[in-house]
C-alpha cells in the first residue's frame, strides 16, 4: 500500500509543478480553468500569476526533496498542510461565485487526493 501511496504523491508532486510551469510559461492561458475570471487584463495581471507558478513549483519540490530523503511521515505532513492550498482555492471560488465545476472539479478533488495520499504515508512511518 505504501507504494501506492508514494507513487501517488510523486503524481501529485509532478502535476503541481507541471501547473505552476504552465503559470510561469504562459500565465494567461493557465488561468483558463482556474475557476475564477480575471479582475482585468492589466499589464501586470501574467506577473502576479506567475507568483503563483512559483509557489506552486516550490509546493512540488519540497514533496519530491522528502521523497528523495526517504521520509514517508515527513511527506504526509507536506501533503496534508499543503492541501490547505485546494481547500482555501475551492472556498475562495466558491464565495467569489466563480465556478464551481473548477471549486470541485479540480480544487476539492486535489484536496481528497492529498489527504487520502497522505494517511497511508503517516499511519506506516519510514
Amino acid at each position: 500500500m505504501h507504494w501506492l501511496a508514494m507513487g501517488m504523491a510523486l503524481l501529485l508532486a509532478l502535476a503541481i509543478i507541471a501547473i505552476g510551469a504552465q503559470y510561469v510559461v504562459n500565465p494567461m492561458a493557465a488561468t483558463l480553468s482556474f475557476g475564477l475570471p480575471l479582475p482585468e487584463n492589466g499589464v501586470n495581471i501574467p506577473w502576479w500569476l506567475r507568483l503563483k507558478g512559483v509557489r506552486d513549483i516550490a509546493s512540488g519540490v519540497l514533496v519530491l526533496v522528502f521523497m528523495a530523503w526517504g521520509a514517508r511521515q515527513g511527506i504526509g505532513i507536506i501533503l496534508l498542510v499543503e492541501a490547505i492550498v485546494p481547500v482555501g482555492d475551492m472556498l475562495l471560488i466558491l464565495a467569489a461565485k466563480g465556478s464551481v465545476k473548477s471549486a470541485f472539479g479540480i480544487h476539492a478533488t486535489t484536496a481528497l487526493l492529498m489527504i487520502f495520499t497522505a494517511i497511508p504515508l503517516l499511519m506506516g512511518g519510514r
